[in-house]
């Protein structure tokens, strides 16, 4: 309960920038720390929300920091240290 409470209460602030990736449908997040009641399955075992659009921020900005990402071995999404971050004038 203390985790999604935290991850309530953190999830109007904004996700990190060193956060990469993308979310690969493995649907452990949305089983934190119950099943949601809206994660679904489609025919090839991929997870997807059955309420995509009006999901609420804790959803959409999973994991917002690499402390509050409870699922690293699975989640598609990944922090990179903040100096093998590329700015645009550097790229230039």
């Amino acid at each position: 309960m203390k985790n999604k409470l935290k991850r309530f209460t953190t999830s109007l602030l904004p996700v990190a920038s060193n956060r990469q990736g993308e979310c690969n449908r493995c649907g452990e997040c949305c089983r934190l720390p119950f099943p949601c009641p809206f994660l679904r399955y489609d025919e090839k075992g991929l997870s997807y929300c059955s309420v995509y659009l009006l999901r609420p921020p804790s959803c959409r900005k999973y994991p917002r920091t690499v402390s509050e990402n409870m699922t690293p071995e699975t989640c598609g999404y990944y922090f990179v240290p903040a100096k093998e971050l590329v700015t645009a004038d550097e790229s230039v």
